[in-house]
């Protein structure tokens, strides 16, 4: 160093850093090299919660906060530590600030944004920012409004315990080691239940086998806070689980108060904001009585009374500013809003009057309508006096779950509730964007409410997104948000097991002046905003007929005994079985639409080389098919799931995907193909995700063609059926099967012959029938089985022609016997999961060439509505393939013998093998169904007819019918339709 700088040469010795006894850097000393270390001081203090060991530890990280304190159980370890601002409060609140962060390294994980940094506060961290701030805000002191800031850090997570109850727990024993006057401390505890046995301190696996969540906290004799998410637990329950947390949560506030002893700091004298009692004699004087007028007459809306107060504040302030009392005037809107409590308080005290005239039990007027925006996959108005939420439902594929990144819990989130409050609701002007703490609270709290009723994820893989929207508020928003979003629900078809409703109950206490303990009380039934402000406690309580599924407790004071907040649960059970029934008069089921804007969702299983060609090169025809139909489509281990917002959208995705990746083939169904080669004795065709097919020139036309090259060219899309294999194995296929013969008759006369498949089977959503409990109805639903009946083969209801069935007399019977014992059976239950053949509609009969809009595929047709049919999805089904029946198997059937001989037969009876293209036979009527007749039609066939849409005529058992064979449908089976003797 002395040669690159010569000055440095002349320095005498006593100048240099050795001559004090300092080490360089670089040589790894950092102060006085002789001199002692000061060591730094640990105070411990170890305890049980829940045969789990905690200790809590301060003095060895963040000395310098005001207080800081590290809480760990077993691996888990969180840092709390606080700090309060400098100088004097010139607020009128109490600016408290509560930050909960989960940094990935605690789990020694890299963040997986593009800075791979940590970004702005998730949910969940909203969320336990409020779970620590909610029970230490009620004990600071009244005046303190001092800036107050909780930064508590997850240093380390092992999985197993939720951070959030021990960071509140750290937050307490901070605050009581700081300065910063606080009326602690508190005890936090979570309750889990599980078979009857509640468990304190539950894991994260054992709470997903828990009916129960509960949070709780409390001082040594009050409560504080309670959060709970339920299945269904009732009022009985809940009290035991809450008497059981408040002894357990008190095991944490003796360590605490140990803790303090041994390293805590004196309280310092802040300075605290009071009104004075000459102040506040002379505001009351002149604004009690006006106000009383006010809240005693029960006209007087939200807005109405509110400008009433405006104006009773203005007049003491002109009084005031005559009078020359600066004093006054600077603390005069607190001072009149502590006389309007007083006066509130009050009248409720006393004569048991609330603001708006109720009594102490009343419910607002209730109105209720599902269904508000038909576009819409569900969407329901809910009003409770001036509250008012527009709830919607949007669903979507499983791939649209939200992720998480959080140290514990589930990777994704497939029930979201987002909640928003906007300004206009409460007729001001704010910004409104962005993560709002209170709009994720409440979005959160209505959310846990309706998550118990979802049906488990293996009966329904949609996601699902409920949004609460905010018309107007006058308290309890949220529970509104809990009544609008179940009805929105089930107007969306979603199976939820049954309504879930929510009220809100208040608390308005009497205090001895001495003592501070509470000498009277009244509880509130759904409370107004302004009993809210003015009122002890917010009491939300959410849940079915059967029990409670959510819970969140706030309070203003510094507690509230546990007796009376038990108390509470009985009114409001009472008022939420009253709004339950309201909504049940709306809607007491999941809807069932038939319209164009319901969404579909179909899941197919193909083998992984099927997935790669349909996936392509990095994903790239995926999104294209996904760009160009605006479908989502998600690939897992051999299974395709496809989400569309309606019918034609799903049409033209699963069009798509068979042209790309294949379908089954099978005898007599219609695929669409592209001519790549043409020989003397027919074209080459390309189908079904690159096989090859031959359609041979004597299949290319009714007519005879000479030449192929007169029909069809290279290039050509064409609509084929297939007709079986040649002997050389190659897959046959016919043009003319699929168009009209001469005289518009139709002919579907194929080739019996096995086809190796390339698709193992799919699973599909798709609308369910309109089901009623009337005979009928359950008749229908047996009819409609498309494995049964081909029903979904014939004619649209919406067709012009009318449509009969025809079976052999040994089906029919082998039928009946199997509806008798499926009504016997199920009683009268309706089984609604009908079982769609997803190919079964693929076997049209009559298809337009160089028409791919109109060629029907297997895919398409796998979610294709019944004739009554909604939006709402099935129960999860496994949709099994039906082999099919051909010609030749009715001509066996005719080889057994009549089972009705003595039945007289019509001399214009036929057999099966003597039914033709255009054949007329007279009919009888031999049983009578919901949506057509079931015809005898003599030598061992039966078939069915199908009534037009919105003509159903009379008919009697024995009735003979005319009708006339149009066509057979793909399994050989004839189709008939009346013939019109005039």
């Amino acid at each position: 160093m002395r040669r690159s700088k010569p000055l440095l040469r002349a320095l005498p010795h006593f100048l240099t850093w050795r001559a004090f006894r300092f080490r360089s850097i670089c040589s790894g000393g950092g102060g006085l090299a002789g001199g002692t270390v000061k060591h730094l001081e640990t105070f411990t203090e170890q305890f049980e919660v829940g045969s789990r060991l905690i200790t809590l530890e301060t003095g060895k990280i963040a000395r310098f906060a005001n207080g800081a304190v590290v809480l760990a159980m077993e691996n888990t370890s969180v840092l709390s530590a606080v700090t309060s601002g400098k100088g004097d409060a010139v607020r009128d609140f109490l600016p408290l600030t509560v930050d909960y962060q989960e940094k990935q390294f605690a789990q020694g994980v890299i963040p997986t944004s593009f800075m791979r940094r940590e970004g702005a506060p998730k949910e969940r961290e909203l969320l336990c920012g409020r779970i620590i701030d909610r029970p230490i805000r009620p004990l600071f002191p009244p005046g303190f409004y001092h800036e107050v800031q909780v930064m508590a850090s997850v240093l380390s997570s092992d999985g197993k315990q939720d951070p959030d109850v021990l960071s509140a727990n750290a937050t307490s024993a901070a605050l009581m080691l700081s300065d910063i006057p606080w009326g602690g401390p508190i005890g936090m505890v979570r309750i889990g239940r599980i078979c009857g046995q509640y468990i304190v301190n539950p894991t994260m696996d054992e709470l997903k086998f828990s009916d129960l969540n509960l949070v709780y906290a409390c001082t040594k004799d009050k409560t504080l806070m309670i959060d709970v998410q339920a299945r269904e637990i009732s009022e009985k329950d809940l009290e035991a689980g809450l008497r059981m947390a408040h002894p357990e949560a008190l095991k944490y506030i003796e360590p605490q108060i140990r803790l303090a002893a041994k390293a805590g700091k004196s309280k310092k004298e802040y300075r605290l904001s009071m009104l004075s009692d000459k102040t506040l004699e002379k505001v009351g004087n002149m604004a009690e009585a006006p106000i009383e007028a006010v809240f005693t007459d029960p006209t007087y809306g939200k807005f109405e009374r509110g400008e009433a107060l405006e104006n009773i504040t203005k007049d003491v302030k002109k009084v005031l500013e005559e009078e020359g009392d600066e004093e006054s005037l600077g603390v005069l809107s607190k001072a009149v809003d502590t006389v309007r409590k007083k006066v509130v308080r009050k009248r409720i005290i006393a004569e048991g009057y609330r603001v708006d005239g109720r009594q102490l039990d009343d419910v607002r007027p209730l109105y209720c309508e599902a269904g508000y925006l038909s576009m819409l996959h569900g969407s329901a108005l809910f009003s409770r006096g001036e509250t008012q939420v527009l709830c919607t439902v949007t669903l979507g594929a499983p791939a649209d779950a939200q992720r998480l990144e959080s140290v514990v819990g589930p990777p994704t989130k497939r029930f979201m509730l987002h909640y928003s409050f906007p300004p206009f609701c409460i007729n001001e002007v704010g910004k409104h964007g962005g993560l709002n703490r209170r709009e994720v609270g409440h979005g959160t709290l209505a959310e846990k409410a309706l998550l118990a009723v979802l049906p488990p994820e293996e009966d329904f893989p949609y996601t699902v997104r409920v949004n609460s929207e905010v018309m107007a508020s006058d308290g309890s928003t949220s529970m509104a948000t809990v009544c609008g979003g179940s009805m929105a629900l089930m107007d969306a078809g979603i199976p939820v097991r049954e309504h879930v409703a929510g009220v809100s109950v208040g608390l308005v206490s009497e205090l001895d002046p001495f003592t501070g303990e509470i000498t009277d009380y009244r509880i509130l039934t759904d409370i107004l905003g302004l009993e809210d402000h003015l009122g002890d406690i917010d009491f939300k309580i959410a849940g079915t007929r059967n029990g409670v599924t959510a819970i969140q407790l706030d309070m203003k004071p510094a507690g509230i005994p546990l007796d009376i907040i038990c108390k509470c649960l009985e009114p409001a059970c009472k008022a939420r079985l009253q709004i339950l029934d309201h909504m049940e008069q709306e809607i007491n089921g999941p809807r069932n639409k038939n319209d164009s804007t319901s969404p579909r969702l179909a899941t197919l299983k193909y083998n992984n080389d099927a997935l790669r060609r349909l996936i392509g090169p990095m994903g790239a025809l995926k999104r294209k098919m996904e760009e160009e139909t605006g479908a989502r489509m998600s690939v897992g281990d051999g299974t395709l799931t496809i989400v569309a917002k309606n019918q034609s959208v799903m049409d033209k995705v699963l069009e798509k995907i068979d042209f790309i990746v294949g379908r089954e083939i099978e005898v007599g169904g219609i695929y669409t193909g592209i001519v790549n080669n043409i020989k003397e004795y027919g074209a080459f065709v390309e189908f079904n995700g690159g096989q090859q097919g031959l359609l041979h020139i004597s299949e290319l036309s009714h007519e005879p063609v000479s030449r192929v090259s007169d029909v069809v060219s290279v290039g050509q899309k064409l609509s084929l059926m297939c007709i079986g294999q040649d002997v050389h194995g190659n897959i046959k296929l016919s043009l003319k099967a699929t168009l009209p013969r001469p005289g518009g008759m139709e002919t579907t006369d194929v080739v019996e012959r096995s086809v190796a498949p390339l698709k193992e089977k799919a699973n599909i959503w798709a609308p369910v029938g309109n089901v009623s409990s009337t005979q009928e109805q359950q008749n229908s639903v047996s009819e409609m089985s498309l494995g049964n009946l081909e029903l979904g083969e014939a004619k649209s209801p919406t067709s012009q022609v009318p449509v009969i069935l025809i079976r052999s007399a040994a089906e029919c019977d082998e039928e009946e016997k199997s509806f008798s014992l499926n009504l016997s059976s199920k009683g009268p239950q309706v089984d609604n999961e009908v079982q769609l053949d997803h190919k079964s509609k693929s076997h049209r009969s009559k298809n337009v060439i160089d028409s791919p809009s109109k060629s029907r595929s297997r895919g398409s047709q796998g979610v294709i509505d019944s004739p009554s049919s909604h939006s709402g999805p099935l129960p999860y089904t496994n949709v099994k393939k039906t082999k099919l029946s051909t010609i030749k198997e009715f001509k066996s059937d005719h080889q057994r013998p009549e089972r009705d001989e003595q039945e007289p037969k019509d001399k214009e009876s036929v057999y099966a093998k003597d039914l033709k293209l255009g054949t007329k036979i007279t009919a009888k009527v031999y049983q009578i169904r919901a949506h057509g007749l079931v015809l005898d039609l003599g030598g061992g066939i039966r078939g069915m007819y199908r009534f037009e849409e919105n003509n159903k005529k009379d008919f009697k058992i024995g009735d003979k019918i005319r009708v006339v064979c149009s066509s057979f449908s793909s399994k050989g089976i004839p189709v008939l339709s009346f013939v019109d003797d005039r």
